[in-house]
């Protein structure tokens, strides 16, 4: 049966009904019933980008975002509308989404910032891409801000040969991985290590391909890198490995976890395990998530969602991971080949894909839709290429916060209607679906009373149909209508239907 679009939100319930349990589908898995704490579907309202995201970063009550854009616009601004000059960077208030007066050109090289990291303790903040001038000053793919003052420092600015895609940071360490081959003039082969104020450290591994990943573990004494490569320090490595965090030598291997022509683009943590996210070219690569452990290196789970992960964030235990899934049918709570599925939330604990949908278009660029992710005081800010998300106009950043889920039912559905008895009006009609609630409630009415409220659950993938038998006078007339309602908000109701229970003989 066919749905009918729900254009507007309307109104919400004034008091809760006795509900007739259904049983889930076998593919439908949400926070409900699993107790998980994910966040709403709702995006808030939030500045855009007149280009791409690449990276977002949190320190002290800000969120900055670095990329390759030339100005700012506020929520629901058109491009070239209200737009406020950024060139590649911009701060913003964590919690309002206020866009801050912190603003810093950078120019030069290809014109981009790839990489954003906030020192542990939110002082500073590292920035990487590739650029040869911060405002005015030269540089060299690598620099430090002082958060407090939004001020350029004077003692970090390696002298990078080339992009820097990824960074992370220590007490005392920062870790840049990319495409370079050198560092202050000295060999450092897609990895190096300097000091919290800028000296080249004599950590150093020869890695064949460029780094997108690093993840420094300083209990462990070592750092996790990803990227493109094939080798590193001279044996077969398969685009994951765990390097001595003071020497750079190899700590663990993971060869068997990532097939040929698949890339790592992102690594996280939380207080046991690390999260592996990567994406493949051609046929038989590797684009979902692995979880391993951090003591000992050992993989925990592996899901096997197709579509290129970019960003990975851990929050109250679920994984929210940033991609294009379109087909997740070997994961537990996934789904089938079809379209794509920009945003992803998984259980740590098993991989299982809980019920949080909020989605986005593929966008400019690469066509990959977000690229970054950032927890910053319970709001989850996304950046990317996107011009979209969840079918409205938005660009290149987006935020959500936490529950309890804030969207509303997708659609109406459509009666159908027969009577084969006496006295009863058999009604039937498909389940729609909410992006961040599993199950809802069909509300029936007849002749504008409401008769019957039930419950069922539902993913866009799986709707099942649903039936209800009114019974009534034999031979009596009636007009029938549905509502949908995930106890916070409820459609308008569907266009009546008029049936006739069948007459006694």
């Amino acid at each position: 049966m066919r749905l009918r679009k729900c254009t507007t939100r309307l109104v919400t319930t004034a008091s809760t009904v006795a509900l007739l349990a259904a049983a889930p589908p076998a593919t439908a898995h949400g926070s409900s019933a699993r107790n998980e704490k994910i966040l709403t579907a709702a995006p808030l309202a939030t500045w855009q980008t007149d280009g791409i995201v690449w990276s977002v970063a949190y320190a002290r009550g800000v969120v900055y975002v670095g990329g390759t854009f030339d100005s700012v616009r506020p929520p629901g601004a058109k491009p070239g509308q209200k737009e406020v000059a950024r060139k590649n960077f911009a701060a913003f208030d964590a919690v309002t989404g206020r866009l801050l007066p912190c603003a810093h050109t950078f120019t030069g090289g290809e014109g981009t910032v790839r990489a954003l990291k906030a020192s542990p303790d939110g002082k500073v903040l590292y920035v990487g891409g590739s650029f040869g001038k911060v405002d005015k000053t030269g540089v060299a793919s690598a620099v430090a801000l002082n958060t407090a003052r939004c001020s350029l420092r004077e003692d970090f600015r390696p002298a990078v040969g080339a992009t820097v895609r990824a960074i992370d940071t220590t007490k005392s360490t920062v870790y840049l991985g990319g495409d370079f081959e050198a560092v202050d003039g000295k060999t450092r082969n897609h990895i190096a290590a300097l000091s919290t104020k800028g000296s080249l450290l004599p950590f150093a591994a020869d890695i064949d391909e460029p780094v997108r990943a690093v993840l420094a573990t300083p209990t462990y004494g070592k750092v996790l890198v990803g990227g493109d490569f094939h080798k590193v320090n001279g044996a077969p490595e398969g685009a994951l490995v765990a390097l001595n965090s003071s020497t750079g030598s190899t700590v663990t291997s993971f060869r068997r976890w990532l097939p040929p022509r698949s890339s790592v683009k992102t690594l996280v943590r939380d207080k046991t395990n690390f999260y592996v996210g990567a994406e493949g070219r051609g046929t038989g690569v590797f684009d979902g998530r692995i979880a391993g452990r951090l003591s000992d290196g050992k993989m925990v789970w592996k899901d096997y969602c197709q579509g290129a992960t970019q960003a990975l964030l851990v929050h109250h235990g679920v994984l929210y991971s940033a991609s294009h899934a379109h087909n997740c049918v070997r994961t537990p709570g996934g789904f089938p080949d079809g379209r794509r599925r920009h945003f992803l939330a998984q259980s740590v604990k098993d991989r299982r894909i809980l019920h949080w949908f909020p989605d986005t278009n593929d966008g400019l660029g690469e066509s990959i839709g977000p690229r970054a992710l950032v927890m910053a005081k319970g709001i989850l800010w996304a950046g990317g290429e996107f011009t979209t998300v969840n079918g409205k106009a938005q660009q290149g950043l987006t935020r959500f916060s936490a529950g309890p889920a804030n969207t509303a039912p997708e659609a109406i559905p459509e009666l159908s209607a027969k009577s084969s008895r006496a006295g009863k009006v058999s009604l039937a009609w498909q389940t729609t679906w909410d992006r961040d609630d599993a199950q809802l409630t069909y509300l029936i009415y007849r002749d504008g009373a409401r008769v019957a409220s039930l419950k069922k659950r539902s993913v866009d993938w799986h709707l099942p149909e649903m039936t209800y038998t009114d019974s009534v006078a034999p031979g009596s007339r009636h007009r029938y209508t549905i509502a949908v309602t995930d106890g916070r908000h409820t459609t308008h109701r569907s266009k009546p239907l008029a049936a006739t229970a069948v007459a006694r003989k």
